[in-house]
């Protein structure tokens, strides 16, 4: 069960990181930032991103 969260954390992580990168870019709008990241948030159980 430990596993399966590490997993999930690394699969948030790099999707984050992905997304970070497109809102840099400016590939995305940051109105479609917000959205995709409250999703991944929700998607894989995230209350704070520290990181963001």
């Amino acid at each position: 069960m430990e596993q399966n969260r590490e997993q999930d954390f690394v699969h948030y992580s790099i999707q984050f990181a992905c997304l970070q990168k497109l809102k840099k870019r400016s590939l995305i709008t940051v109105d479609e930032y917000e959205a995709i990241k409250k999703r991944l948030m929700s998607d894989y159980n995230v209350v704070t991103n520290l990181a963001a």
